[in-house]
């Protein structure tokens, strides 16, 4: 875990069960990891400053979004939660009572859950804190983040034509790669064609960033998209300052689609571009069927 000082701010995961049940009870129900973690945040008051803190040096994901990350793990185990294959999370009740959670209780019940499982490490604590676990087993990371160590070993050259092929796999038609010097950070540009009858020109960017993405670098790349077409996309292997965002979205200004890191990981992982999922088979024996001959 990061080192820095201003770490002892943000809240520990227990903390935070009731937080993400407010947030999503807020939110209607449901909602996405980015608009849960919005909504924490501005529920508990954190900091800019708070939220850029690293988890660890080599991630692009910050320690909030770690926590928080244990917080849906843990929530979920205890039967609060769940989560569908497209990233979308809910209450299992949506009658419930934000004063009946006991975090003591989850906690207890997610190790009992789990002190059996050998992928689960635990760090001592002579704390009467809840203790802490490696890595949160429903957001595993250690894939995406070897994929990002892949990418950021790649030269700008070639990060450009991965954003090409995902673009041209994704559906968008003369996508090319421009890379020009001085040509205010546009790598690329294309055209996407919805039902076959509206067509969008979009130019993109790319950055190989292990940091955020400031919205100054949003503004830039704005201004050099303007009149050259109808939306921008920004891709990086990093992550975006809340700032950026909100510039990205900015009422009566051109708007520009954002791909961090990890939807970067998830989109090369939905093409199967360099990444493969391997099914596990698994074999059961019906004892009974034998009994019966």
């Amino acid at each position: 875990m990061t080192k820095n000082g201003n770490d002892k701010q943000i809240p520990t995961y227990d903390k935070l069960f009731k937080p993400v049940i407010q947030a999503l009870i807020q939110l209607g129900g449901s909602g996405t990891i980015e608009e849960i973690n919005e909504k924490v945040y501005e529920l508990e008051k954190l900091d800019d400053e708070v939220l850029r803190i690293p988890h660890l040096q080599e991630e692009a994901r910050t320690e909030i979004e770690y926590r928080l990350a244990w917080t849906r793990t843990y929530l979920k185990k205890y039967g609060l939660l769940n989560n569908s294959e497209r990233g979308i999370w809910t209450l299992t009740n949506s009658d419930i009572d934000i004063n009946t959670i006991n975090p003591s209780e989850i906690v207890r019940t997610f190790k009992g859950h789990d002190k059996s499982n050998s992928l689960v490490v635990t760090k001592n604590d002579k704390s009467n804190k809840a203790t802490e676990i490696d890595e949160p087993l429903e957001e595993n990371q250690e894939w995406k983040q070897q994929l990002l160590n892949t990418l950021f070993t790649m030269s700008p050259a070639a990060f450009e034509r991965l954003a090409q092929r995902i673009l041209r796999e994704s559906g968008f038609i003369q996508v090319e790669v421009t890379g020009k010097t001085g040509d205010g950070g546009i790598d690329g540009k294309g055209i996407v064609r919805i039902n076959g009858l509206l067509s969008f020109h979009i130019i993109f960017q790319c950055k190989r960033y292990k940091s955020s993405i400031p919205a100054n670098q949003i503004r830039d790349f704005r201004g050099a998209m303007l009149g050259r077409a109808d939306k921008g996309l920004f891709i990086t292997t990093g992550s975006f300052t809340r700032e950026a965002i909100k510039e990205a979205t900015r009422d009566g200004a051109p708007p520009i689609d954002l791909i961090d890191g990890e939807l970067l990981c998830d989109k090369l992982k939905e093409l199967q571009l360099g990444v493969t999922v391997k099914q596990i088979e698994t074999v059961e024996v019906n004892n009974e069927w034998f009994l019966r001959l």
